[in-house]
C-alpha cells in the first residue's frame, strides 16, 4: 500500500513518467532519460517501490490482437446494500477474468464493471452463467462501447 505522505521531487516525477511510458527501460537508459547517474536512479526506483508508489510492473496487451474486441460497461444494482452482500458480490467479480475493472459507485447503481470479451455470445455466457447467478444481484444494465476514443494507464503526474 502506498505511503500517502511520500514526498516526490522533480526527479522522482520524471522517473515515474518515464516508467509509465516504458517500464522495460534499463537502469542506465532510465537514468539518462531523467538526467542522473545510474546508481542514484536505481536507488530512487527501489525507494519508490518500497514506499508503494510503484505498485507493480505489467505488460499491456492489445485486446484486438487477442480477439477480445468487445468492451461492455455494466451497471449492477444489488437488492440490498449491506456489507455481506457487497462482499459476496466483490468476491465473485474478482474471480472473473472478463471483468477488467469494478467500482463500487454512488448514485443510481451499486457497481460499474468494465468487461472485455470476444463477442456477444461470450458476454451472454458471462451474464447468464456468472453475473446473474451472484446472490443479491437485482438488476444489470449493459452499455456497449462503439469506439475507444482514449485509453491510458499513465497517471497524470505533474512536472
Amino acid at each position: 500500500m502506498a505511503n500517502a505522505q511520500y514526498q516526490l521531487d522533480q526527479i522522482d516525477r520524471r522517473i515515474l513518467r518515464q516508467l509509465q511510458d516504458n517500464a522495460r527501460l534499463s537502469s542506465t537508459e532510465l537514468a539518462a532519460e531523467v538526467g542522473i547517474s545510474a546508481s542514484p536512479c536505481w536507488r530512487r526506483v527501489r525507494a519508490l517501490e518500497e514506499a508503494g508508489v510503484i505498485a507493480r510492473y505489467v505488460t499491456l496487451l492489445n485486446p484486438e490482437a487477442l480477439g477480445l474486441s468487445i468492451s461492455i460497461f455494466t451497471n449492477v444494482t444489488l437488492d440490498k446494500q449491506i456489507e455481506p452482500a457487497l462482499e459476496a458480490f466483490q468476491k465473485a467479480v474478482r474471480k472473473r477474468p472478463e471483468v477488467m475493472e469494478c467500482y463500487l459507485m454512488t448514485g443510481d447503481f451499486d457497481y460499474l464493471l468494465r468487461v472485455v470479451v470476444a463477442d456477444l455470445g461470450a458476454y451472454e455466457r458471462f451474464l447468464l452463467d456468472h453475473l446473474t447467478r451472484i446472490p443479491g444481484v437485482a438488476s444489470i444494465k449493459s452499455s456497449f462501447a462503439l469506439k475507444q476514443v482514449k485509453y491510458t494507464t499513465a497517471l497524470p503526474i505533474a512536472p
